[in-house]
């Protein structure tokens, strides 16, 4: 093998190893024994566990927000580009398993730092920039599409993480849910919502 097929070769590996077992559990010995190489040669392309885990991290933030982006992108009405990130969460979780696994194992969702929740940060700041455009047409306190695109994000994310373990309903479906709850709830916004029960 060549270097860089010896590179891929051991992220190949380890991707599959930090899905299995977690970063904690998945040892430098094993990535070497599953590659049939040395622990030298894991050592000499990323210095240690760390390092091939900060690479396989980084590649499925990348794969994950290129998803996202381009979903967000490729439509021009409010329902049509929650419909297409929706779809775009669950295509990368069905798609890409183990990549989600690593991303959401190590770091939770509730976690207020961490690999996932930059993650959806990053997401967040997207989709509130598309809020924000259409807040602003609507009437509405452009300001808090922060807030919105976070409630947003994450329901999609909470469901997307119960739907990778369960499979059920189909993909489609699911989307075609969240879409419904959420654009249901957005088209009928009030302008100064209250709480009825602390009236």
């Amino acid at each position: 093998m060549t270097g860089k097929e010896r590179r891929e070769q051991l992220l190949d590996v380890s991707r599959a190893l930090f899905a299995e077992k977690g970063f904690e559990a998945t040892s430098i010995e094993e990535i070497a024994h599953r590659a049939s190489v040395s622990k030298p040669v894991v050592y000499e392309h990323f210095g240690g566990k760390e390092g091939i885990y900060a690479v396989v991290v980084d590649r499925e933030m990348q794969r994950l927000m290129d998803q996202i982006v381009t979903a967000l992108d490729g439509g021009s009405h409010p329902r049509e580009l929650l419909e297409q990130a929706a779809c775009a969460l669950l295509d990368y979780i069905d798609d890409s398993t183990d990549g989600f696994r690593i991303l959401v194992r190590d770091s939770p969702v509730a976690s207020s730092s961490g690999t996932f929740s930059s993650l959806l940060n990053d997401i967040a700041s997207q989709v509130e920039h598309i809020l924000g455009l259409h807040f602003a047409k609507q009437g509405y306190d452009r300001k808090l599409a922060a807030l919105y695109a976070q409630a947003l994000v994450g329901m999609v994310a909470l469901t997307g993480q119960w739907w990778l373990e369960v499979r059920k309903p189909k993909k489609d479906e699911v989307a075609a849910h969240l879409v419904n709850l959420a654009w249901n709830g957005l088209s009928a916004m009030e302008h100064k919502p209250k709480l009825r029960s602390r009236s």
